[in-house]
């Protein structure tokens, strides 16, 4: 686990092992209050550096290599899951997993970008970067959704669409575009929850929804503050201030209202606890659905196109 503490967090992590020191030498010496107060100075110090946290630093806990993946919160929220594979027409993408599941008492499509843990998995999966097949793959489970009337979650967790020559001889730009036009009229209701990454055309191209939600610890923009500081200073050290830039983590979003709900986050990240970070985000679903299934139709459509259709109105 040592090698996946951010540098942000070794403060705490040296004061953790200290305590943890003491703790093995409490049964021959009486060191109780001295351990009690090292407690106290670890929550303390948790609280003040996990509520401040800069933009940059919300982008790095975006990004953790122990974070849940799509596929460790359908294990953990859902019961009875059927993974549905390829596209009818290319390939099965990996870096897309989808299929059938029930979220309690709801019978739900759940779709989702799946990355790796390690090198071989993340070649397995291609980074989380999909290519055209897995929006196919992708479109094709929203159809089915949409015909046995069962509402739609995708989750969000992608550095970006593949951008590979052979992604874009088939047509990669056009599968984003065609899953943003039929899912702006999906007659299901449909809930995008940003979970990690949620970077560029990668991000949007399952990203469309009558409510769009964000775990604190994410971010979702047009650019990653690298490939921003590329172009902008022509070096990638300037990364955090791109970032600033950005406005691209969760309370910035909600401002602009561009995501509806934050989902709150374990202390420290959801990559502390997995199935408490499963356990409320599976909560915030349900509250969801039991409005979203009330709605008729005709109605989710116009409402959802309406929701879009105002982002990016500003009044100076």
């Amino acid at each position: 686990m040592a090698k996946n503490i951010l540098d942000f967090e070794k403060p705490i992590v040296e004061l953790e092992a200290k305590l943890e020191e003491m703790r093995k030498f409490s049964g021959d010496l009486d060191i109780g209050k001295e351990i009690q107060k090292i407690e106290d100075k670890v929550r303390q110090l948790k609280e003040t550096l996990y509520k401040d946290l800069t933009r940059w630093q919300r982008v790095q806990l975006a990004r953790h290599p122990d974070r849940p993946f799509t596929l460790d919160y359908i294990y953990e929220m859902t019961s009875n899951f059927i993974e549905l594979h390829g596209d009818r027409n290319y390939k099965d993408d990996k870096a897309i997993v989808g299929g059938l599941a029930q979220l309690d008492e709801y019978k739900i499509v759940i779709v989702g970008h799946q990355k790796g843990r390690d090198t071989k998995s993340n070649l397995f999966r291609n980074f989380g970067m999909p290519n055209p097949e897995g929006y196919r793959k992708a479109l094709r489970l929203m159809k089915l959704a949409e015909k046995f009337n069962r509402p739609v979650v995708t989750l969000i967790d992608t550095p970006g669409a593949y951008p590979g020559v052979e992604a874009e001889e088939r047509g990669q730009a056009e599968a984003i575009a065609r899953n943003l036009f039929e899912m702006s009229r999906l007659k299901v209701p449909i809930i995008v929850v940003i979970i990690g990454e949620g970077a560029s055309g990668g991000a949007l191209g399952i990203g469309l929804g009558d409510r769009i939600l964000m775990l604190e610890n994410c971010w979702y923009s047009v650019i990653s503050p690298e490939s921003c500081s590329s172009i902008l200073w022509r070096s990638w050290d300037y990364k955090e201030q791109a970032a600033e830039a950005l406005k691209l983590t969760a309370p910035d979003l909600l401002e602009q209202e561009i995501v509806d709900r934050i989902i709150p986050e374990p202390m420290g990240g959801a990559h502390k606890n997995h199935k408490e970070a499963a356990a409320i985000l599976k909560n915030a679903l349900k509250e969801e659905l039991s409005q979203l299934i009330k709605i008729k139709p005709e109605k989710l459509v116009e409402t959802r196109r309406e929701k879009f259709g105002k982002m990016g109105e500003f009044i100076e």
